[in-house]
């Protein structure tokens, strides 16, 4: 089975091109399985070993998520079924099952949440914090720019080059999910701030990243994320935010503004308008917050 699980993760990497974060992912989650099939199946597991995934059927996954139910989300046990999923699906077109197991087990509907948010405020509070000369500090502020001005997700924006960048336009290209295009647009203060940074670069290649650690390469989507906090405290801001709240924020301030819920879609890269309209039920809590405190009538008692 390992063997099987690392030609599948090449498969993530080489033909599907996704995200190192998304491969890791799957890869965690398949180990999980591995481990519940080896206790499932106890001493046959030991005996059938190469065969073992074979013995893989509709009622023992069943059992795999009856287990995980115990500690974990409905959101999460929908991912680590769509990686079972996604997994038994490469094996049967590699001829290794001749169906997939997983097909007709239905994914547990998802609680509903609302995004968390940054007021905005406390996101120009929190770019202002980064306002300096030194190189990292330069870099962070130009990061914090464009996740606010550009709404990407942090593995996009950890993999993007220099060219990518088209400062004069105004706009930057993205590869998302699903090795999917799009081109955003970048705000004058981020273009800003991203000149600042490739000047202090003197200049670099098109083909160099665009952000870099303080060694020389390129900067990760954890270290993103650590700089962030660090910013969100010298800001005094006490939410505990991640990159995507700065993408949670960028979309719900949008539609504050007026923009198209359709226009959004784009800009994130959402496949379905669907995951998009989850921002108009926190415009709206936002607006009944404002008429409670506001309308004489809407005041609620004590």
């Amino acid at each position: 089975m390992d063997r099987l699980i690392a030609r599948f993760c090449r498969h993530l990497d080489v033909e599907r091109n996704l995200s190192p974060h998304t491969r890791r992912a799957y890869r965690q989650d398949l180990a999980e399985f591995k481990r519940f099939l080896k206790d499932d199946l106890g001493d046959a597991a030991e005996a059938t070993s190469n065969a073992m995934i074979g013995q893989v059927d509709a009622l023992m996954l069943r059992r795999y998520l009856a287990r995980l139910h115990k500690r974990h989300t409905k959101t999460t046990i929908g991912r680590k079924l769509s990686a079972l999923r996604s997994f038994f699906r490469y094996l049967v077109r590699q001829g290794e099952l001749a169906v997939n197991p997983a097909e007709t087990i239905a994914t547990p509907k998802r609680s509903h949440y609302l995004p968390k948010v940054l007021t905005v405020d406390e996101v120009f509070a929190l770019i202002k914090a980064a306002d300096g000369e030194e190189p990292l500090t330069l870099r962070d502020c130009a990061i914090l720019e464009l996740f606010y001005s550009s709404g990407l997700r942090v593995g996009e924006l950890a993999a993007l080059d220099v060219g990518h960048l088209d400062l004069h336009e105004g706009l930057v290209r993205v590869r998302g999910k699903g090795d999917k295009e799009r081109i955003v647009p970048v705000g004058r203060s981020a273009c800003q701030a991203l000149e600042r940074y490739l000047a202090e670069r003197g200049a670099p290649d098109r083909e160099q990243p665009l952000f870099l650690n303080y060694r020389g390469g390129r900067l990760s989507s954890r270290s993103i994320e650590r700089n962030l906090k660090k910013w969100l405290l010298r800001a005094g801001i006490l939410k505990d935010a991640s990159p995507h709240v700065l993408r949670h924020s960028f979309a719900t301030h949008l539609l504050d503004g007026g923009a198209d819920l359709r226009a959004i879609q784009e800009l994130l890269g959402h496949a379905s308008l669907s995951t998009t309209q989850k921002y108009t039920q926190v415009s709206l809590d936002r607006l009944m917050e404002v008429y409670d405190r506001a309308h004489p009538r809407g005041r609620k008692k004590g």
